[in-house]
């Protein structure tokens, strides 16, 4: 799969494989992208194991991350070049939201 096609596919992104995706900046197995997530979020996002494991296989289908060695029973799972990309256009649509909602909705909506 190309990588605009990726793009397309995954941005915007959802809450759940935006954090997975952020945990592959080094390399990680299932369970250590579930215990960062939770620890970067303040436990505010529990991932299930369903949840992880079904998003790994559809982002290494989609080319967006690989397999970086299968050791004792874990997988280890890291990010490709096509995922970086991914993850960097997502960040950067997400400041472009934050910019937004300062310059546009922080008096209108402010409590």
């Amino acid at each position: 799969m190309d990588t605009n096609k990726v793009l397309k596919k995954y941005v915007p992104m959802t809450e759940t494989a935006f954090y997975i995706l952020l945990s592959l900046a080094k390399p990680r197995h299932g369970y250590g992208i579930v215990k960062h997530v939770e620890d970067i979020t303040n436990h505010r996002i529990r991932l299930g194991s369903g949840t992880v494991y079904g998003t790994l296989t559809k982002m290494q289908k989609d080319g967006m991350i690989t397999v970086f060695a299968d050791e004792d029973r874990k997988t280890i799972y890291e990010i490709t070049e096509v995922g970086t990309k991914v993850i960097a256009a997502e960040i950067n649509r997400l400041k472009e939201l934050y910019q937004n909602a300062l310059k546009y909705g922080e008096d209108e909506y402010d409590d």
